[in-house]
């Protein structure tokens, strides 16, 4: 049987019943005893003793015509016997008498129809065997045992389901989590080892859900990210033949290609550290060296699309984290910046030291992003409506990217319109003056 609540009620039900069977047969024992053990006791010792004084006395009609009168205002049948199971009144063996009793004296003993006890003197000469009609019928006392059964299974109803319906609720819970619905959990308030399995799914839940979102966002992001470089080195390649420095176009060639491979490497990185963020190795980054990198790798694009990225960076700062993340962080942001941004316009690149934090501030000149929306650019494939054209390209997926950058690295990003443009700022904790 596969239902817990079917078991426990089961078990609980064949507990009580086998608890009232016992009880039935001991309320009986004790019946039996009460009504006849104690009650007759007495009356029949002193029944034996005058019979017994009348016998040896006036001889066995005496002893007949009282035996007889106790009979009929008794509703007894009773049978003095001698030492040779003679009855005293009649003379005749009654043996069977005796061999009923099976030796427990003053003790009844059930017959068809009544009961039957006995008791003897105390010089074991004379015994005297009383047979009374003595019913006991189950079937009056069953509506109360009945009674006592209903409601002890009514109180066991609500512990079966106590215990029952948390789990039916967890393992709707696994299965709609089985089936896809990562973000269903289980929620459980009790204290008890089946609130310490819904806690335990919770953590587990918490941790696939994590993995599996990170496993997701690596083939978003390799299909993003992977357009801006093969860009770049097509762009270099055209150049071979039409520059008069190879070399120069060799050399480009040859670092979009180790930036390719630094890049899938990096979303690799990025894909784990999300899935564990304490493996990541943390170490001092020169986030002004890392800017002026950026800032020309992206100059190639700045060009292309007939822009001006322009920098501002007085301070050397240091920031701790992984620099990879970091790279890719800023330049999804500049890149953003050079995608929305008209021909002929100037992009603005800025670094300064806030209290406590790096701040990195990214501003374009194009159309901004509706106030209502600036919340949403940061979403994966968000893109505002209006910049959907051939010319900015992009699946939405850049802002998303550095986004989850700077989180794992404890910092904040956002987004403003200051008219004209767009401005994004990253502030990363801590700092450290070089």
């Amino acid at each position: 049987m596969r239902s817990v609540y079917a078991k426990i009620l089961i078990w609980a039900f064949l507990t009580l019943t086998i608890s009232m069977v016992l009880f039935f047969f001991i309320s009986r024992e004790i019946e039996l005893r009460l009504g006849a053990g104690a009650v007759f006791h007495t009356t029949l010792e002193l029944e034996l003793a005058q019979t017994r004084a009348l016998y040896e006395t006036q001889g066995g009609a005496a002893a007949a015509e009282f035996l007889a009168r106790v009979n009929h205002e008794m509703g007894w049948r009773c049978v003095v016997l001698d030492s040779a199971n003679h009855d005293v009144t009649t003379g005749n063996d009654r043996a069977d008498l005796r061999a009923l009793l099976n030796g427990r004296w003053d003790h009844p003993v059930g017959i068809p129809g009544g009961i039957a006890v006995g008791v003897q003197s105390p010089d074991r000469r004379y015994a005297l065997v009383v047979q009374a009609a003595f019913s006991f019928d189950p079937w009056t006392t069953l509506p109360y045992y009945g009674l006592i059964l209903l409601t002890l299974a009514a109180l066991c109803w609500p512990m079966a389901y106590h215990i029952y319906s948390p789990l039916r609720s967890l393992a709707r819970t696994f299965d709609r989590f089985g089936h896809g619905d990562l973000s269903i959990r289980g929620h459980s308030r009790r204290r008890d080892e089946i609130g310490d399995l819904a806690r335990s799914f919770d953590r587990m839940a918490d941790r696939i859900e994590t993995l599996l979102t990170a496993e997701r966002r690596l083939l978003q992001d390799v299909s993003h990210e992977l357009r801006s470089p093969l860009a770049r080195l097509s762009f270099a390649a055209a150049l071979l033949n039409t520059e008069p420095n190879r070399e120069k176009a060799k050399e480009r060639i040859g670092k979009e290609v180790g930036r390719l491979t630094t890049l899938v490497n990096s979303l690799l990185e990025m894909t784990r550290a999300e899935g564990d963020p304490a493996s990541r190795e943390r170490k001092d980054i020169r986030l002004d060296r890392l800017l002026r990198d950026v800032a020309e790798d992206c100059s190639v694009e700045a060009i292309a699309h007939s822009c001006n990225l322009t920098l501002d960076i007085h301070d050397e700062i240091t920031v701790s984290g992984d620099e990879e993340l970091l790279r890719r962080a800023v330049e999804n942001v500049i890149r953003n910046a050079i995608r929305y941004s008209p021909a002929g316009e100037t992009i603005d690149v800025r670094l300064s030291a806030a209290p406590g934090a790096a701040k990195v501030e990214v501003r374009d000149r194009g159309p901004g992003v509706p106030e209502n929306q600036l919340a949403q650019i940061f979403q994966p494939f968000f893109r505002v409506d209006d910049s959907r054209t051939n010319a900015t390209g992009g699946v939405g997926l850049g802002l998303t990217i550095a986004m989850r950058a700077v989180k794992l690295h404890n910092g904040t990003i956002e987004a403003k319109n200051v008219a004209p443009g767009l401005l994004v700022t990253i502030e990363l904790p801590p700092i450290a003056r070089v």
